[in-house]
């Protein structure tokens, strides 16, 4: 059985009469006839009984019309909306994204994808650096957006934008007179950082290893805003790009720079083969420098980063 003599079927149900039927689907009347009895043969039940003037549905005839109705229904609405596609390749685009740039960028990104490029669906991943270096060397990520220059071999970075390491701290923090905090300074402070796992974190460490010092930790939490929301509440310190001010402003929490070195971070698209991915790269660059320069014009933005 399949969608054509289920097809024949109703029709040859509705009209009662094969000859009707045939000129209702545009075949000859042997050939219909033929098609029911192959029905009736596949499904070992008779399905019309046949008189001179007309054919009478059977029991099993009358369950099989209320079956088919519905999934010749299901198969032209399927068909219509298949036709949304006709000639248009429907792409599925996997991105990694750090979550120290995901809320900053991600939201704007997308709706201008998806005006952009409407057949494109977007997989959005937030992971570590690790993670999505590994992803994209597995081929599970087709574009990354992290931290540059990449760790791993075989894998390629374009710049989008530069940020640096930032001191956060409570507002009524030791430190909350000073405009800058230089890295000797900071090393002493007790923090409420990332975990290990974390890019950041391994930015941070390298840091101070350069230096021949060690973080001190007091807590880890292994989310960007569950950090911002608990500082307030403590008297410890954490370090985070400048730019999550933007979206993680808080009055209870004042942002400073570091100094002495300053801990530079470039932020870029990560892949493993330039040129596959050549259209999508150069699509999230235009779109993510649109985001990056309405940013820009914002004056909270330019006070954000500041």
């Amino acid at each position: 059985m399949d969608f054509k003599q289920l097809r024949y079927f109703v029709a040859v149900y509705e009209e009662g009469h094969i000859g009707r039927a045939a000129e209702r689907l545009s075949i000859s009347q042997p050939a219909l006839s033929q098609q029911i009895r192959q029905l009736e043969q596949n499904l070992d039940v008779s399905l019309f009984e046949r008189s001179s003037k007309r054919l009478l549905p059977t029991l099993a005839a009358h369950t099989l019309y209320n079956h088919a109705l519905p999934l010749l229904d299901g198969l032209q609405r399927a068909r219509e909306a298949l036709g949304n596609f006709k000639g248009k390749a429907l792409r599925t685009l996997a991105i990694g994204v750090l979550q120290t740039v995901h809320s900053s960028l991600v939201p704007q990104m997308l709706e201008r994808v998806r005006k952009a490029q409407p057949h494109l669906v977007v997989q959005i991943y937030e992971l570590t650096g690790l993670e999505i270096e590994r992803r994209l060397l597995n081929g599970s990520l087709d574009i990354g957006i992290s931290y540059l220059p990449p760790r791993q071999p075989g894998l390629h970075g374009v710049q989008l934008y530069e940020d640096e390491l930032t001191l956060v701290i409570p507002a009524d923090h030791p430190l909350r007179e000073f405009k800058k905090v230089s890295m000797s300074q900071a090393a002493e402070l007790p923090m409420l950082l990332l975990g290990e796992e974390f890019q950041v974190r391994q930015i941070w460490q390298a840091q101070l290893a350069s230096l021949g010092r060690r973080p001190q930790v007091q807590a880890e939490l292994n989310n960007m805003a569950g950090i911002l929301d608990s500082l307030p509440h403590t008297r410890l310190a954490t370090v985070l790009p400048g730019r999550s001010q933007k979206t993680h402003g808080d009055q209870e929490l004042l942002w400073k720079p570091l100094s002495e070195p300053r801990v530079p971070l470039k932020v870029g698209l990560v892949c493993r083969d330039v040129q596959r991915q050549q259209a999508s790269l150069a699509l999230l660059r235009t779109l993510l420098e649109e985001v990056m320069d309405e940013h820009l014009r914002s004056p909270t933005a330019l006070d954000g980063l500041s």
